[in-house]
């Protein structure tokens, strides 16, 4: 079997685009290069003293880790230095990241350098995801509107999963590729071609720790996986970690759910760089993602840190958690 590195894929993509300049692909390989040396410290972090605290919060007002830091640097400095971007969003910053005007190029994105962050200590999957946008004009600079886009602008995005192996997860907007970390070349390897979700799957993921604070839709869909009268139940399965909820789901099928509650109305997970590349995905592959009452990808972020419930995964659960929705709507 043909071996085929993720370097090789995005420019054979590349190729296929008689106009493309090369940037995209560029773009791509310096992303590549932040995660190889992340995934990196993940492995090391209990021997080279980065686990637990830096003693500061992030924008969010969550409790900042090392390796959050050393991640967030990573990504900053290998986008800064590939000259294909004009600015930079990340979950740790409060604003957006300006890129000197003789490093600029035309893409914007947005990144959450660590995923998952406090299960860090206790070794469980954690990732990175990223979002790619072109800027809206050929304006020499570009300002917050260009990094308010919607999901349906994007151009590529992923994510990278740190768990029993390395992988990334990538669409160019051309269906969804898998890539595994081969540690002794040092090279991402395609090993998940055309990968599609289930239609269908019987596993539901959401935090049941916030029951007494769910809407009545929500505790009705919950509580009917569970009830063997309404069918086979589902198995409950959350790790707390998107990234490895969201790949565990594209792999097995299901719904993965993150609603709004009554201490967060507006739902927890940030827009720009949770909700929407994981969405790019998930649609990508076959799936649905909806905030409950539109499609994750029509939403028109109006703030670089905005906030949205998430229901994502195979379509016929996503339609099923919609229609409780609907019916308890009207």
């Amino acid at each position: 079997m043909e071996t085929i590195s993720l370097t090789r894929f995005v420019l054979s993509e590349q190729k296929k685009v008689p106009e493309a300049t090369g940037e995209l692909t560029q773009l791509l390989s310096s992303i590549q290069t932040a995660v190889k040396v992340i995934s990196s410290a993940v492995r090391r972090a209990g021997i080279t003293k980065l686990f637990g605290t830096a003693g500061s919060t992030n924008v969010q007002g969550e409790e900042v880790k090392k390796l959050d830091i050393l991640a967030n640097e990573l990504f900053i400095n290998m986008l800064k230095s590939s000259y294909t971007v004009a600015l930079l969003v990340s979950e740790e910053n409060e604003t957006v990241i300006e890129i000197e005007t003789e490093k600029k190029g035309k893409y914007i994105v947005a990144f959450d350098p660590l995923d998952g962050s406090s299960n860090i200590d206790c070794l469980v999957s954690i990732g990175s995801i990223f979002a790619i946008w072109k800027k809206k004009s050929d304006k020499k600079s570009a300002d917050i509107s260009d990094a308010l886009q919607p999901g349906n602008s994007v151009v590529a995005a992923g994510y990278a999963l740190y768990g029993s192996a390395t992988m990334m997860v990538l669409s160019i907007g051309t269906g969804v590729n898998g890539f595994m970390l081969d540690p002794s070349i040092g090279e991402f390897i395609l090993t998940d071609i055309d990968m599609k979700i289930p239609k269908k799957g019987n596993i539901y993921a959401i935090n049941e720790g916030y029951t007494h604070q769910w809407d009545d839709a929500i505790k009705e869909y919950v509580q009917n996986k569970k009830d063997p009268a309404k069918g086979k139940p589902y198995n409950a399965r959350y790790v707390g970690s998107m990234v490895a909820d969201v790949h565990r789901t594209i792999k097995y099928g299901g719904v993965f759910i993150y609603p709004a509650t009554k201490s967060s109305p507006q739902g927890k997970l940030r827009l720009l760089y949770e909700c929407i590349p994981m969405a790019f995905i998930i649609t990508k592959a076959g799936g649905s993602a909806s905030n409950g009452s539109i499609p994750i990808l029509d939403i028109q972020p109006k703030a670089l840190h905005e906030r949205s419930p998430i229901i994502l995964g195979s379509s016929d659960d996503v339609k099923e958690v919609l229609d409780v929705i609907k019916k308890h709507k009207k």
